[in-house]
Order: C-alpha cells, then structure tokens, then sequence
C-alpha cells in the first residue's frame, strides 16, 4: 500500500509538471527576467511564450512588439512580481507602498479592473506576460483613438501610459521634469529593440508558422 501511494504520488507530480508547462507555453509565464533583456531576439528566443503573446497582442491592438517590451522593461525589468519600494515609518520600519502598482507592467488596481471588464477577461493576472502584453495594446489603442499618439510612439505612449490619457491631454507631464528623460530613454530602447527585431522576425516567423515555437 505504501509503494502504491508513493506511486501515485509520483505520477501526481509528473503530472502536475506537465500541466505547467503546457500553461507556461501557451501563456508565455516564466520564473525569472530572462538572461539578455537588452536584447529582443533573445529574449523572444529565450520565451518563445512571449514571443507568442506579443506578436498576438501587436496583431490584435497595434502596438508594436518593439514598444511593449521597452514599456516593460521600464516598469519591472521583467520581473513578474514587481511592486513600488515601500516607505519608511521613523526612518526604520517598513511603511505603506506609494501606489497599488504592480506586475510587468506596474498597473494600477483600477486601471486593471477598467480593462478586465472591457475586454472581458476577468480571470487576467498582472503577473502574467501575456495578460500584461494584451493590456499594452489596450492601453495603447486607446491612447491612439482618444488622443492621438502613434502605436510606434514609444515615448509619448510611455507619457499616457504612466499619467493616464486624461493627464497626459492635460500636459501633465511637462510639469515633471524627471519624467521626460524616463520617456526618452524608453523611446530610445523601442528602437533598439526594433532594429533588433527586424534582424530576427523573419526567422522567428518562420518558426512560428512550422510550429516549433
């Protein structure tokens, strides 16, 4: 009896492994940055996942590959549970986090209920790279319908994207003087990373369409 539940318990296992790794691959989830997050070829290579979730989420809202991943890379380096540092109370205790921001994207909690029940994903996690992806192209198609910007402007979708469409109409981000050169910088990887892309995207297309990832 032991050695049958010992051995039900390995297959369990097994089992559990592999339905993980399914969800991985299809949804593009990680356990970590990947290795060379300067560089988009490999990182699609590295998470051929996000590659997928990408490309889908370019094809669906219009915003390129390119600036998703420099939005991303400017919020959370990749990483899936990023949060704002939290304060100090007394200059020693931990204090309260400045903003609900979190995930890839650093998203705010109404922002993300705002685009859950416009797209109708309720079950939508920010600590999801596709989730998080799709939610770029939203956010950026509506920054392009109501204000706009290009889906290639990585700098200025960069600007309504960190202080909402409304206060980006408003101009308020010329009142911050940090902020600009944050914008630039991330205009500045879009392209790079583009560049990037255009070496490798037929390769990868070609892969994708064999089906090997």
């Amino acid at each position: 009896m032991i050695r049958r539940a010992r051995g039900r318990g390995l297959w369990a296992t097994l089992l559990g492994a592999i339905l993980v790794a399914l969800v991985c691959w299809g949804s593009g989830c990680a356990t970590g940055p990947p290795s060379d997050p300067d560089n988009l070829c490999s990182i699609f290579r590295q998470r051929t996942g996000w590659y997928r979730a990408s490309r889908a989420s370019a094809e669906r809202w219009g915003v390129p590959e390119a600036v998703q991943l420099a939005i991303i890379h400017q919020e959370s380096r990749f990483i899936a549970d990023a949060r704002p540092p939290r304060g100090r109370f007394l200059w020693i205790f931990p204090g309260s986090r400045p903003s609900s921001a979190y995930g890839y994207g650093q998203i705010l909690d109404g922002t993300w209920e705002e685009y859950r029940r416009s797209v109708g994903r309720s079950g939508a996690s920010r600590d999801d790279f596709g989730d998080v992806v799709d939610f770029i192209g939203w956010y950026g198609s509506r920054a392009h319908r109501r204000v706009g910007i290009a889906w290639n402007d990585a700098g200025a979708l960069y600007l309504a994207y960190h202080e909402g469409i409304g206060g980006y109409s408003r101009g308020s981000h010329t009142e911050k003087a940090w902020l600009l050169p944050v914008a630039w910088k991330v205009d500045a990887r879009a392209r790079r990373y583009q560049t990037q892309y255009d070496g490798c995207r037929k390769s990868l297309e070609r892969k994708r369409f064999l089906g090997i990832f």
